[in-house]
């Protein structure tokens, strides 16, 4: 059997009473592009945040590459990319400054840090203003310019928190090329997005996670077969995700002040 790229067991966070992630058990083979969903609030940026060591578990056990993983474990971490929910990006550094410190903090030389940072500017249309300051960036290009410095260092596995989140058409069809590549040669990507006809598209593999419970997982078909429907009819993922989660039926309630 090949060893996961990602386990998780009965992965545990609370915050004072309130637990956040609750007994996840999930298992992610390697050179999977997989789906990470749920609503709002039910833990999916947290469990994101634990499996890249940016917060520790309350409780229970994590596996990189069949690795035990933790806060220290820094040679697993250079195998990870991440584009975290804030982004988290220099303001006051140019892009091509940004791109050639991470690569640099992982540990790239010089020419191939300036080599690939250079790539990455001309692949996501961010050389044309080489003095521009990130913080006078787009949130498009924020967003492109996050996704760079995630892959600048070739990573192994590839963690990403609402990637598509303000991006236009153009740019949601650079990333997707550039994700799609990265499957291509053997990378593991685990995303997590709100627009599900995206991941429909780009995802084998889907998990459903649900105020901190993890309530559905398999492949997009294993997902179906799970799910009531009319006979013949192929759900799409958002009709799957609503009769797992709830919500499938519209709320008809008006507001008295909208009429």
């Amino acid at each position: 059997m090949l060893t996961p790229a990602i386990e998780t067991r009965s992965l545990t966070r609370k915050f004072g009473d309130f637990t956040a992630v609750d007994n996840l058990d999930l298992s992610v083979a390697g050179g999977q592009f997989f789906g990470f969903l749920g609503p709002n609030g039910a833990g999916k940026s947290t469990t994101i945040k634990m499996l890249t060591g940016l917060l520790e578990p309350t409780s229970g056990e994590m596996y990189i590459f069949g690795e035990r993983f933790g806060a220290n474990a820094l040679e697993l971490k250079r195998q990870i990319g991440v584009v975290p929910e804030g982004m988290a990006l220099q303001g006051r550094l140019t892009a091509s400054e940004y791109l050639n410190f991470v690569g640099r903090m992982y540990g790239l030389d010089k020419a191939t840090t300036k080599m690939r940072a250079e790539e990455l500017l001309d692949f996501m249309q961010l050389a044309d203003e080489p003095k521009k300051l990130i913080t006078d960036f787009s949130h498009g290009m924020q967003k492109k310019l996050a996704l760079a410095a995630a892959v600048i260092h070739g990573p192994k596995l590839l963690f990403l928190d609402e990637p598509f989140e303000g991006v236009d058409a153009i740019a949601a069809r650079m990333l997707k090329i550039l994700l799609t590549g990265m499957i291509q040669k053997g990378a593991t990507i685990f995303l997590t997005s709100h627009v599900l006809e995206i991941v429909e598209r780009l995802c084998s593999h889907v998990a459903i996670i649900h105020q901190g419970k993890l309530v559905a997982n398999g492949s997009l078909e294993e997902l179906r077969a799970g799910v009531p429907s009319a006979a013949g009819e192929k759900l799409t993922l958002e009709q799957i995700f609503l009769g797992i989660v709830g919500g499938g039926e519209a709320n008809t309630q008006e507001l008295s002040w909208l009429a």
